[in-house]
């Protein structure tokens, strides 16, 4: 039996992925086979239990979603490889277990008995109350495996919740303005591609950009990073809130 070529340890993960999306389909067999224990983590983490790769199902849908990372993942984004397969991998796996157990969540609707009309009123009242329960524990959940990877995702910027909850701007016209500066520099390649390397703010480089002063952005600089941050990252429900900006 031929023995297979062990993938070259000098060689970035990221630069395998890409070898991958041009074409290399033998270096992507080897990644699914060789990152296993690490799908299997993510997928046992959020369906918070032990995963056995040959027999549950789960496993399965973590592997797919590992398989579509490699296709989708870039490297314009700042992110490492295994930060994004986690999260694709998280939602893959959220999608299916929400799939799986829906209908077990609601009351049925298809009761129509005329004699009892007052039931189904009643039965109708409890579905959508449990639809709505529903909705909201699911975005909750989405919400707190985007807040796991951000945190994470701070921390490459030597920033946390903490701080940026104590610098934060307390009044909506200066937060309205941070959030406006962090669109923009997400908008310049140049000055994105600085932060992604050096993970801070290029000052001098944004002064000339925006009609505000020297001393508001250093102010400020905190949690325009952060919001630079969560804009170039796949952080969709997390961006809810700087939406309209």
């Amino acid at each position: 039996m031929l023995k297979r070529p062990k993938i070259e340890e000098d060689v970035s993960l990221e630069e395998h992925v890409l070898t991958v999306q041009s074409g290399d389909e033998e270096t992507r067999h080897h990644l699914l086979k060789d990152y296993q224990p690490f799908i299997a983590t993510c997928v046992s983490k959020v369906c918070k239990r032990y995963i056995n790769p040959e027999k549950d199902d789960e496993f399965s849908i973590g592997l797919l979603a590992f398989n579509e990372a490699i296709d989708a993942y870039s490297t314009k984004k700042g992110s490492t490889f295994l930060s994004f397969a986690r999260l694709v991998i998280t939602r893959k796996v959220i999608d299916y277990i929400r799939s799986e157990h829906k209908d077990v969540m609601f009351v049925s609707l298809d009761q129509n008995d005329e004699d009892e009309k007052g039931q189904s009123f009643s039965n109708w009242q409890l579905s959508n109350a449990a639809k709505e329960n529903f909705r909201e524990n699911e975005l909750a959940w989405y919400r707190q495996v985007e807040i796991e990877e951000f945190n994470q995702k701070l921390k490459e910027y030597k920033l946390s919740f903490t701080e940026l909850a104590r610098v934060s701007p307390k009044h909506q016209d200066a937060k309205k303005t941070s959030q406006e500066i962090a669109h923009m520099i997400f908008n310049h390649e140049e000055i994105k591609d600085y932060i992604l390397n050096k993970k801070r703010l290029p000052i001098k480089k944004i002064l000339p950009l925006v009609d505000v002063s020297k001393k508001t952005i250093e102010r400020n600089r905190k949690y325009i990073l952060a919001v630079f941050i969560l804009l170039n990252e796949d952080f969709i429900y997390l961006k809810d809130y700087i939406k309209g900006v």
